[in-house]
Formats: C-alpha cells, structure tokens, sequence
C-alpha cells in the first residue's frame, strides 16, 4: 500500500519550499543564465558565428537551459537533507508514516518541479532574443524530466553523506558545476581532441545536455536515443541506492 497522503503532502512541502524563496531558487537561476548568454554572445559571437552550421546564439540556449535545470534539481533534495541534518529537523521526514520509497519518490518529484520550473523561466527569458523552432517536444520534456530526475537522486546521496553546509559547498563546486560546464554546454563535443570525446562519453551530464539541444534545435553529438538508455540506466542505479540508504537510516538516524 502507497501512503499518498503522506507523498502528497512531502511533494507540496518540498515544491512551497523553494517556491516560498523564488528570488532565490527561480529568478536567479535565470539571471544568472542570461549573464552566460549574454557574456558569450558578446565574447565569442562574433568570433564563432556557426557551430556545426547553428548560430552560435542558438547553439548555447539549449546548454544554458539544461545546466539550469541540472543545478536546481540537485540543489533542491540536497538543500532539504543538509539543512534538516544541520538545523536538527530531518526527524520531520522521519517520524511521519512514509516508506524510504515514498521519501525518496517525494523529493525526487519535488527536485524535477523546481528543475522543470526554473529551465521553463530561461526558455522564456531566452526567447525574446533568440528565436528557434522546436525540433522534438517529446525529446525535450524527456531529457528535462530524466535529468532532473537524476541530478535529484545525486542530491539525495550528497545529502545523505554530506553533514556540514561546506561539505555540500565542496561536492557542489569539485563534481557538479565542473561536470555541467564540461558536457558541451558552450561548445560541440566534436570539436574535442579524441581522448576528450571518449571522456565525455562517460558523463551522464553529457547525454542530458546533448538529448536536449537534440530535442530543441535538433542538432546532438550523439544519438539522442543512447542518451535516453544512459540517463534511464542511471537513473535506476541511482534510485537503487538511494532507496536502501535511506531504507537503513545511513547516516540520517543517528
């Protein structure tokens, strides 16, 4: 039996969460996504105006939105385990009559709200400047949901072992921001010596940025169906352990 009260209700908390600080969790994101555009718009346009024969404007949109997407995700589910460890209030995940499942299915639904949300508010910034017909819709929401997905689980797990604000600094800025900018958001991995090519393979980020500007301008380095299977697969290793950390309290209940 699924409590969907209870999943209901950790959904509602962790999405009012992030919606109750929106200049912080929505509107900078943009800004600061807009500061990318425009930065490399006015350093590089001029000097690459094609990226495999795309404007280099429309090239970088998808990027943009897609690391957007990726940092809001994760920062939601971990921001809610560190502050509860620090703070001294994760007792209230714990104490209601929810499984790990149903924690783990909440947070991670509320992780992919504010990913969706805050890519959603750089789409429609981006748009007044640069415009681009949607190549496939169905590709984009996948890759968005997917993504947001995993950076959610990758959250949790930072959260669950991290137990200090600098720890999650250190994971947030050693192994998430230099993979979201390394995946080929401002440039085509092709233009990559090989060694670097193959390198990228192994980043999930990569399949996540690339499925979505396949979706968008229907440009990929890749197959956008490999990026779909890599992301699938790692979603559910992933939510695997997830699910028996948080099933066994790993250093959330002592």
């Amino acid at each position: 039996m699924i409590n969907w009260l209870g999943l209901q209700t950790l959904y509602i908390r962790e999405v009012n969460r992030f919606l109750k600080v929106y200049n912080q969790t929505l509107v900078a994101p943009m800004v600061n996504a807009m500061l990318f555009f425009a930065v490399f718009s006015l350093a590089i346009g001029n000097r690459v105006n094609f990226v495999s024969d795309i404007p280099f404007q429309t090239f970088i949109v998808p990027g943009l939105i897609m690391m957007t997407v990726l940092q809001n995700a994760f920062a939601n589910t971990s921001s809610s385990f560190i502050m509860g460890k620090v703070l001294g209030t994760f007792i209230d995940y714990l104490m209601p009559p929810i499984s790990a499942g149903e924690m783990t299915l909440g947070m991670v639904a509320g992780g992919i709200t504010r990913g969706f949300a805050a890519g959603l508010m750089v789409f429609l910034a981006v748009s007044f400047f640069v415009t681009t017909e949607i190549h496939d819709i169905f590709a984009m929401f996948a890759f968005v949901i997917l993504a947001s997905m995993m950076m959610a689980l990758v959250g949790m797990l930072a959260g669950i072992f991290a137990d200090t604000f600098d720890q999650m600094a250190a994971i947030t800025s050693y192994i998430v921001t230099p993979l979201a900018f390394l995946s080929g958001t401002f440039y085509s991995t092709k233009q990559l010596p090989e060694f670097w090519q193959t390198l990228n393979h192994f980043n999930p980020f990569f399949y996540a940025i690339d499925g979505f500007r396949y979706g968008m301008i229907g440009h990929g380095d890749v197959h956008y169906g490999h990026g779909l299977l890599v992301i699938s697969l790692t979603n559910l290793v992933l939510i695997t352990i997830v699910y028996r950390l948080i099933s066994i309290g790993y250093r959330i209940k002592n």
